[in-house]
């Protein structure tokens, strides 16, 4: 059985007391809606890690995630941090590859895979995150470009730590240009995604794989996206920094 998982990654967004009050609202609402068969990943920045930590203590199904880690174990590198020093804090899941971190600093498929393989050797769960922009959707290309992806970035893993991820899949034309998905083109690419791995991996373990889509989900949508047989949840960029609308897509399922 694939775990359900909901994983907000608040970006670089709200200050210490609006972090706090919005964790502590995401706790209570979680509490009382029974929502424990659902994983919970709150993924805030570096400096809110430690109050996020203190406010979900004792909430079974509610983890702490980070946005990011460095390609490096240690070192002068001014400014990084690092998967060990996330482990040290108590940090569950990191998101790694996201298209912000492509797109705006660079990131490459080779240097995530030494992120991925720091954060394995760190027991952190990575969360994976692959997609193509709107060029690439709309020459029909896609389905080529994000296995790519995931060929040129975790393909060299052994069985036993391709395992251990978690996939996050991101239709980069779907996140603020005006354009949406369909539920339909979400189950389309994840299954794209699961038989690449398939592939490489074997059915068992791609099937034993949890993948979550990332494009622009809502409230309103999120049911219909998560009854899609391939779609395992979401990783929630806007609607996480609202505890009702998140909330409310933990509660879709």
């Amino acid at each position: 059985m694939r775990k359900k998982i909901v994983a907000g990654n608040w970006k670089m967004n709200l200050t210490q007391t609006e972090g706090q009050k919005l964790t502590s609202e995401i706790v209570n609402m979680i509490k009382d809606e029974s929502t424990q068969d659902v994983t919970v990943v709150l993924n805030p920045p570096f400096v809110h890690l430690q109050a996020v930590k203190k406010l979900i203590e004792g909430v079974n199904n509610i983890y702490l995630g980070a946005q990011n880690c460095s390609d490096k174990a240690s070192g002068a590198y001014t400014g990084e941090i690092s998967a060990s020093m996330l482990a040290s804090f108590g940090v569950s899941y990191v998101i790694i590859g996201h298209s912000e971190r492509r797109e705006y600093f660079g990131e490459t498929n080779s240097m995530l895979t030494d992120k991925v393989k720091l954060a394995l050797e760190n027991g952190l769960t990575p969360i994976f995150c692959c997609g193509e922009p709107l060029d690439i959707r709309e020459n029909g290309t896609h389905a080529a470009y994000v296995t790519n992806q995931l060929s040129e970035s975790l393909f060299g893993l052994e069985e036993q730590d391709i395992k251990r991820l978690v996939i996050a899949y991101e239709p980069i034309w779907a996140i603020g240009t005006g354009k949406t998905a369909s539920s339909d083109q979400a189950q389309e690419m994840h299954a794209t995604i699961r038989e690449h791995l398939a592939s490489k991996y074997g059915k068992e373990i791609a099937e034993n794989m949890s993948i979550l889509y990332g494009g622009s989900c809502k409230p309103d949508n999120a049911k219909d996206i998560f009854s899609k047989p391939d779609v395992d949840g979401g990783l929630i960029g806007g609607a996480s920094l609202k505890s009702r609308d998140f909330t409310d897509i933990v509660t879709s399922f």
